[in-house]
């Protein structure tokens, strides 16, 4: 059977793709290009909303008949934002910050009717309870999963769940970056129902 409407992930993510590639639905990747700097004062919850919604949009005039997914993910501890570490050693000073703390991800998803402008955004709150980690631990992770490109330097969905004592949260894709329990209603609601 045909799939009704061209979905589009608004995202480059290797991360999100692997997650919207579970639903078994056929799909197209762009990159959105927009700005994603925080807005002075600007809550983390509300920087990911905003941000989901501005990559779904940047795409609407290149794909002016898709459903069009954008999404973001803002993690923080104790208020201050935990951005992708990129390199060893600030993913040492990350785990050390968080061990035996808790962090926070606010990860908001889109979904944009390209045709008519309509557009839903779901924010799904994940907390993360870190072990207490010493420095062997965090050497012996870093240089195994080299996780320099998530945000806290922790990947959930590998070795990072050594990590990590509990996670707390509706859907546990949230943590990886793209919540498909709330997408699938999204597009449900939107006409392209998953089964």
């Amino acid at each position: 059977m045909a799939q009704p409407r061209q979905l589009l992930l608004a995202s480059t993510s290797a991360y999100r793709r692997q997650l919207l590639a579970r639903l078994g639905l056929r799909f197209d990747i762009a990159d959105p290009e927009v700005d994603e700097r925080v807005l002075p004062s600007e809550a983390p919850p509300a920087t990911a909303s905003r941000l989901s919604i501005l990559k779904a949009q940047a795409m609407r005039s290149r794909f002016p008949q898709a459903l069009i997914v954008g999404s973001d993910q803002v993690a923080s501890l104790e208020g201050q934002r935990l951005g992708k570490p990129g390199k060893h050693g600030a993913a040492v000073a990350q785990l050390r910050a968080l061990s035996g703390k808790i962090a926070e991800f606010h990860t908001a998803v889109s979904v944009l009717d390209a045709r008519n402008g309509a557009v839903q955004t779901r924010i799904v709150p994940c907390r993360v309870v870190f072990r207490t980690l010493d420095d062997r631990r965090i050497d012996s992770y870093l240089r195994r999963e080299q996780p320099y490109d998530c945000a806290g330097s922790a990947k959930a969905e590998g070795l990072g769940i050594a990590l990590i004592a509990r996670i707390d949260t509706d859907d546990p894709t949230s943590l990886v970056g793209l919540p498909l329990i709330a997408l699938t209603e999204m597009l449900e609601r939107a006409g392209l129902p998953v089964l």
